[in-house]
Formats: C-alpha cells, sequence, structure tokens
C-alpha cells in the first residue's frame, strides 16, 4: 500500500467506522442486540453505510468492550452507559486541566 492510497490515513484513524455490526459484536465477544442497546442508550451512535448498514469505529468499539465489562459484572445497561459516559467526562477533564496546568506553568506539552 502506498502513501497515496486513500485508506492509508484511515487505518490509524481511531474514529473511522471500519467495522461492520456483525464484526463488532464477534470482536466483543457479544451480540448485535448489545450494540444496539448501547446505540439506544445514547452511548455510542454508528455511523451507517450508503446501504444503512450501522458501521463502528476503533474508539467506539473501547467503549461498548468498556460497558460489556460492567454488564457482565451485574450493572444494568442504562447505568453502565451512564457509568461509561462519566468516566469519558472525568478522562477529558482531567487531560484539559493538565493542559491549563502546564500552560500556567509555561511547561510545554510532552
Amino acid at each position: 500500500m502506498t502513501a497515496d492510497n486513500p485508506l492509508s490515513g484511515r487505518l490509524d484513524d481511531d474514529d473511522y467506522p471500519a467495522y461492520s455490526m456483525g464484526r463488532a459484536a464477534e470482536m466483543l465477544g457479544t451480540t448485535p442486540g448489545f450494540l444496539r442497546a448501547l446505540g439506544d442508550a445514547r452511548l455510542i451512535t454508528p455511523l451507517r453505510s450508503d446501504g444503512g448498514h450501522r458501521r463502528y469505529s476503533r474508539y467506539q468499539l473501547r467503549v461498548a468492550a468498556r460497558a460489556r465489562e460492567l454488564v457482565d459484572q451485574g450493572t444494568p445497561i442504562e447505568a453502565a452507559c451512564r457509568i461509561v459516559i462519566l468516566e469519558d467526562q472525568l478522562e477529558e477533564a482531567q487531560r484539559l486541566n493538565e493542559l491549563y496546568r502546564r500552560a500556567a506553568h509555561g511547561d510545554t506539552p510532552a
């Protein structure tokens, strides 16, 4: 594959919707119904192919895997989705806080 190939940048893109619902469910060891439930709970919103099929990114698969861990531990799916959303928000707030702290001290990002 050459650098001119239009897929070359997408293969490393965590947000590129590369996985069909069937493949995503297989990779997560779950069912397509579980992925639909995550969509219904608005944890992940898959993109749609031209044919209307759900497509998932690597980032969405990581989020779904975390939700599955919680559900497997007995957490109701709605609560698991809320926990994952809050974990994601906390991580982003901590990242921004670190950037602001470094900027206040004149540090450059690592």
